[in-house]
């Protein structure tokens, strides 16, 4: 059997016409069930597009964003691979759909193929040369190529937020190359054909002259229409944003299928279809839903105004445009000044003794006039602070909310401290980011001399302080929601691993008065805990010294990683899920909290910025996190996108 690159299974033109008569035939109790649905294909696959037309289906094509970038040594088969990355491709077009396009479609359908062959997966070629290494290797031989299916089904709710419901499955074809010459090999790579296709070859086209056609199957041979050749793996939880994400755990077939379609539709949601071969985005907008009252006359109000360029012509920018570069531009003077009223405690000052005017605000802070003006009025501008004129009296200042919530020292959520530790250690790291860019390495040498390395080193007792204090405020912000996140009722014995001050353990203890915490940290961390204890503390609340990732760890039945993984190299995560896992039993947990990149890694920008740092780790998104923990024993039961600083993950050891 022949496939082509998109994924969709092709022979000689009597087999494409039998294809499309049986697909149509199978499909037809589905089809009919469709109408008035929106349904959209992921993918512009001319193949695809070509398979779902000829099978009568009527569906919008909006491509997915979803970069392939899935770390395939976490997949135990090559198809789990392609499936995967199918369903990201899917859920991406499904969640973005109703903010960027204005309409939540009913049913959507991605698809990934691969081409794997002794054991690897082979990609597009990124050259010439790595065309000819994959064609070569695949010479004289059998392999496999697998394509992956997803369907997501849509479904609103009263709250506007979308449940998912997840049918996935994947088909295998085999196929065999003729022993290719080097002139044979060097003329296909030559006509351009292999490089935008996995594997390096398109069997649809002049690759067809690659495969040995004595193992073609006769025409008389089944075609894998629609049934599956694998039920979809065990229900398991999505990351989904406020939205909830169910899959079924029977198998998925047309029949399934056509069972969970509904027949009654809602008018707003039928769409017409434009004659063209593929719609722009301003025709997906434009199209009828139920997303497209205020939302869309406000974006065709914007689609009037000018833009920087268009057709290579140059008009006139648009305020908004302007405004949206400058804060960017002047982003960073806007964190200094931040950090440097922290630094010079004016926050402080001003809860103590509001109604200062400038002069007075500089006496005390021992500053220069103009500067401490300029200061001030520059943080009135950023809403940090309030300017009160009084009649004949110059203006005096007070705290905004915003200072008085979070920048006073001791603000019950103050990032006093972390405002410290981005000015004394971030700051200067990122003063030399385009070195950073370039060499892909922290810049702490050059950012700091010798003598700062020292103060600012975690190795220093002011260093481990200021950093103690960082995380003391992170953890103080985020804890109430981490702890809350999940229902922790069945476990008695928690370890929070690197949980520094204890901030999240006693927030833990509070939320589960069930529940006993642990805190596991290095020796010269717990010394100084006591900085930071509560005035009564919580006696289920206990810290242990160690290393988590040399030492033996402390018996729980719940692990806790806040901000833990994505500072760590690959080598050292394995090391600690490790040391996890050996701990666990079945049934344990481990709960993760970190930031979760979007499966299309496009935000948060916290996240993307936060790895500019350039540290040993890496961002994730909740599907890689959920993979690599899944590498380790532990399966995924729940996923929480929070409104707070972190999101969190609850696993249960298989």
């Amino acid at each position: 059997m022949r496939r082509d690159a998109a994924g969709g299974s092709c022979c000689q033109f009597p087999r494409v016409v039998q294809f499309d008569l049986k697909a149509t035939m199978v499909l037809n109790p589905v089809i009919s069930k469709l109408a008035g649905k929106l349904v959209v294909l992921a993918s512009a696959s001319p193949r695809r597009l070509e398979i779902l037309r000829s099978a009568g289906l009527r569906f919008e094509v909006v491509p997915s964003w979803f970069k392939e970038t899935l770390d395939k040594g976490l997949f135990k088969a090559p198809h789990e691979y392609a499936v995967e990355t199918a369903k990201q491709k899917a859920l991406e077009v499904a969640r973005r759909m109703p903010f960027k396009h204005l309409k939540t479609p009913d049913i959507v359908i991605g698809a990934d193929t691969i081409v794997t062959v002794d054991g690897m997966i082979l990609e597009k070629p990124v050259d010439k040369h790595d065309a000819y290494r994959m064609l070569s290797s695949l010479s004289g031989k059998e392999h496999s190529v697998f394509t992956g299916v997803a369907i997501v089904l849509c479904h609103e709710k009263e709250n506007e937020e979308v449940d998912y419901q997840l049918v996935d499955f994947y088909e295998e074809t085999k196929v065999k190359f003729a022993d290719l010459s080097e002139d044979m090999l060097w003329e296909y790579i030559n006509s351009g054909e292999p490089m935008d296709k996995a594997g390096g070859y398109g069997i649809q086209a002049l690759g067809g002259m690659l495969v040995d056609t004595s193992t073609l199957p006769s025409c008389s041979d089944n075609l894998p229409i629609s049934v599956p050749t694998q039920p979809p793996s065990s229900s398991q939880a999505l990351p989904s944003h406020n939205s909830s994400v169910r899959r079924p755990s029977s198998p998925c077939d047309i029949q399934r299928l056509h069972t969970q379609i509904t027949p009654t539709a809602s008018p707003a949601l039928k769409v017409k279809r434009e004659d063209s071969e593929s719609e722009s985005s301003q025709t997906l907008v434009n199209s009828t839903s139920k997303h497209t009252d205020n939302r869309k006359v406000k974006l065709h109000d914007n689609a009037t105004l000018p833009s920087i360029t268009r057709r290579g012509q140059v008009t006139e920018p648009t305020r908004g445009d302007l405004e949206r570069i400058c804060e960017l531009m002047d982003g960073f003077k806007a964190s200094k000044a931040l950090f440097t009223a922290s630094k010079l405690c004016l926050f402080d000052l001003l809860h103590s003794r509001p109604g200062l005017d400038a002069a007075q605000v500089a006496q005390e802070i021992k500053a220069s006039a103009k500067g401490t003006e300029c200061l001030l009025e520059a943080c009135v501008s950023l809403g940090l602070l309030k300017s009160i004129e009084k009649a004949c009296q110059k203006p005096v200042y007070e705290n905004a909310d915003l200072a008085t919530d979070f920048l006073r020292s001791d603000a019950p959520c103050s990032l006093h401290g972390y405002l410290q530790h981005c000015n004394e250690t971030m700051w200067p790291l990122f003063s030399h980011l385009e070195s950073a860019v370039q060499e892909g390495t922290s810049q702490r040498e050059k950012a700091f001399s010798k003598q700062m390395l020292q103060e600012t080193s975690s190795s220093s007792r002011e260093g481990k302080l200021r950093f103690m204090k960082a995380m003391h405020n992170i953890a103080k912000i985020t804890g109430k929601t981490i702890a809350t996140a999940f229902d922790l009722s069945t476990y008695k014995s928690a370890c929070d691993l690197g949980g520094c001050t204890g901030a999240l353990a006693y927030e833990f203890a509070e939320a589960h008065p069930g529940l006993s915490v642990t805190v596991f940290d290095l020796p010269a961390v717990v010394e100084l805990n006591e900085f930071f204890h509560p005035q009564h503390p919580d006696n289920r609340v206990s810290f242990v010294a160690g290393d988590f990732l040399k030492d033996e760890l402390p018996k729980a039945d719940l692990y806790i990683l806040a901000r833990i993984l994505h500072d760590l190299p690959d080598e050292k995560v394995h090391i600690l899920l490790s040391k996890i896992a050996d701990a666990c039993t079945a049934g344990c947990g481990l709960l993760l909290s970190e930031i979760f990149l979007d499966e299309d890694r496009r935000g948060p920008s916290r996240g993307l910025l936060q790895a500019l740092s350039m540290s040993e780790g890496k961002q994730r998104s909740a599907t890689e996190y959920s993979l690599l923990l899944k590498s380790h024993g532990f399966i995924t039961a729940h996923i929480r996108h929070t409104d707070n600083l972190l999101d969190a993950m609850l696993c249960i050891k298989a």
